[in-house]
Parts: structure tokens; C-alpha cells; sequence
């Protein structure tokens, strides 16, 4: 199993931070009770830039849950078809030849979802067997990969395809002036990224792109829904983020970790190379402590978070992707990608590039 490719796309629209900083200080007004307070939150959060699905001013007109729904949809669709033919190209893979497609998202809903609306746009197999998979947020692009990686084990002479679509942006809260919506404004931006994953028979050594999948490993911490997640209303997505999600890391994830490595007969000191979800600052932290990590296994990840902001599912694709193309590991070389959302829980992958 292998991972083929990862390619992205992002809308054209691109803020810097001081930018979105200063639209939503000015639209909340005298509103804002503490302006420093959100000023600071949003300067603390490592990110620089980030794409959003509109120019800023058409914020205003999503006033409710089916405006924002519907923006969704069409750039989705749009960003969702790019990604996906970015990482065919880089994998020498055909439409045509694509088996399956998982498809992962926590912005939007539809139905018929946009696997399918992606099929009868790309024109693809009619027999295409499709997943599409909501809810499980900044994990999903690590349980997608988990689930492309599944479906090419039971059928090794196949080909399957993970997309991630994010649009952040449209879940923002314009009349939410609480502490977790002034973060959710500060940190989460918009963008799409795919895998193309191959079975044993089909791989190629002309296909070296990504890292070969050892195995993967589902983590599940019973009795932790309110930590993260969404609390959806008739205005759409009200973000749910604990302070507790901090310490739940520094609880857990160091035994989660070894376990899953020491069933495999090693330990961290044997991996080479980290791809880990940017899942903002005091996250990156705390799995760095816990991890007992040095400040280049996370580089890329910080990277991310600066350029681009956090994108739910699609940000460990996008560590993937600068892995692959900015600073490839030798050959033969253990790596674990990790990520973790709500549920909550962790998703782990072995790799060897």
C-alpha cells in the first residue's frame, strides 16, 4: 500500500492575518467589549496567511446556515476537482483507472454528497465505489488515508482516492463573540488536498511520491464529546473547543504512541520523520513535550500553520505534501503521521518512504 501522491488547491483569495484581524474588529465595533484580548488571540495563533473561499466584504451575506451551505457547495466542488486532478497527474494515474474515492469534510453537508456531484462533474466510473465520510474533522484526513489504505489491502490490484475539502471560512459566526469563535476567526483557514493510494500490484517504482502505509492504528478516548467538535444550530456551525484538549494530549497520546509503535517492535528514537496535523499553537506544543520531539520533527508543521492556517482535515495532507516535495526522507526510513479530532480520538500510521 502506498501512498502515490498528495496535491492541493486553494481558492484564490489570500489574507494576511492583520488583514482578517482587522475586517472582523471593525465589523463587531463597539460590540467587541475587549478588543486586545481578540487582537492577542488572533496574533498568537503562528498563522500568517490563509486562503478563504470568498473575498471578505461577502461575509456579510451568509446571515444564515443555507447561504453558507450553498457557497460551500460551489467552491467545494471547484476546489475538490482540482486537488483530485493535481494528484492523479502526480500519480500517473487516469481518471478512469480510479476504484474508489473517499471524501471527507466537516464545513459542508449535501446530498447527494459531493463525491457524487464530483463524479458527474469529472466524469468518472460509474462503478466508482464512494465513501463519504462527515464529522470526524481534523482526524479525517489521517482516517481517510486509514480507509483508502483498507480498501487497497482487501483489493491490491486497485487504485483509491482520499479528498479533503475545508472551508473554514463559512463556518465563521459573525454575531459569536465568544472566546472560541474569536479562535475559530484567528486560525482555521480554506483549501482541499487529495491522495491517491495504490495496492500492492499497482504500485510502481516510477510512483515515488509518497510512503509506503505499515499500519495504522484508531485510538478512541471514551466520554470526551465536549471537547471539540460543532454545535450546530439554525446559523450553522458554532465551533466547541475546550480548554481540557491541552492536557487530554499530555494524558494520553505518549502511551498511545509507544504502544502502537512497540507492537510493531520499535520505538520513537526509530522514527525518522513526523507528519503531524497543525492543529494550532498549544497543540503542536503539547504533542511536541509529549512527544519528546525536536523543534525540525514539527518545522513543517509550524510551516503549515503560518502559511496557511489550520484546515481541519486537509492540514496533515498538507504537511504531507511539503514532506514529499520540500524534504524527502532518505529511503528506508520510518515515519509516523498523526492526527487527532473530535470524538475525541487519535488516528496513527506507520510509514516507511
Amino acid at each position: 500500500m502506498k501512498i502515490a501522491s498528495v496535491s492541493s488547491s486553494f481558492p484564490a483569495t489570500r489574507y494576511h492575518q492583520s488583514t482578517v484581524t482587522e475586517a472582523f474588529r471593525n465589523y463587531w465595533g463597539k460590540r467587541l467589549e475587549n478588543p486586545e484580548l481578540f487582537e492577542r488571540i488572533h496574533s498568537r495563533t503562528g498563522v500568517q496567511y490563509r486562503h478563504f473561499a470568498l473575498p471578505i466584504p461577502e461575509y456579510e451575506q451568509l446571515q444564515n446556515f443555507g447561504r453558507s451551505n450553498r457557497a460551500w457547495m460551489q467552491v467545494a466542488q471547484e476546489l475538490g476537482e482540482q486537488a483530485l486532478d493535481r494528484a492523479l497527474i502526480a500519480s500517473g494515474v487516469e481518471r478512469s483507472d480510479l476504484d474508489a474515492l473517499f471524501v471527507v469534510s466537516v464545513t459542508g453537508i449535501a446530498s447527494p454528497s459531493l463525491d457524487a456531484r464530483l463524479i458527474n462533474r469529472m466524469r468518472l466510473r460509474n462503478d466508482l465505489k464512494r465513501t463519504p465520510i462527515f464529522g470526524l474533522g481534523c482526524v479525517a484526513g489521517a482516517t481517510g488515508l486509514t480507509r483508502a489504505a483498507d480498501y487497497v489491502r482487501a483489493y491490491p490490484n486497485q487504485t483509491a482516492a482520499l479528498l479533503s475539502v475545508e472551508l473554514c471560512s463559512l463556518t465563521m459566526q459573525l454575531d459569536d463573540l465568544t472566546m472560541p469563535n474569536f479562535i475559530a476567526t484567528g486560525l482555521f483557514g480554506d483549501g482541499a488536498a487529495a491522495a491517491i493510494v495504490v495496492g500492492s500490484e499497482r504500485a510502481s517504482d516510477r510512483q515515488s511520491g509518497g510512503p509506503t502505509i505499515l499500519a495504522t492504528r484508531s485510538v478512541f478516548y471514551p466520554d470526551t464529546e465536549e471537547i471539540m467538535g460543532w454545535d450546530i444550530t439554525e446559523k450553522g456551525f458554532k465551533l466547541v473547543l475546550s480548554a481540557e484538549l491541552s492536557d487530554l494530549i499530555r494524558a494520553r497520546l505518549l502511551q498511545d504512541v509507544d504502544g502502537f509503535l512497540g507492537d510493531h517492535g520499535l520505538r520513537r528514537g526509530d522514527i525518522g520523520n513526523w507528519v503531524i496535523h497543525t492543529g494550532g499553537p498549544k497543540i503542536l506544543q503539547a504533542i511536541q513535550e509529549t512527544l519528546e520531539l525536536d523543534d525540525r520533527a514539527l518545522e513543517l508543521s509550524w510551516d503549515s500553520l503560518a502559511r496557511f492556517g489550520n484546515l481541519s482535515s486537509a492540514s496533515i495532507l498538507l504537511v504531507l505534501e511539503d514532506t514529499i516535495s520540500r524534504r524527502r526522507p532518505a529511503a528506508g526510513t520510518l515515519g509516523l503521521m498523526l492526527a487527532m479530532g473530535p470524538g475525541f480520538c487519535s488516528e496513527l500510521l506507520l510509514v516507511r518512504w
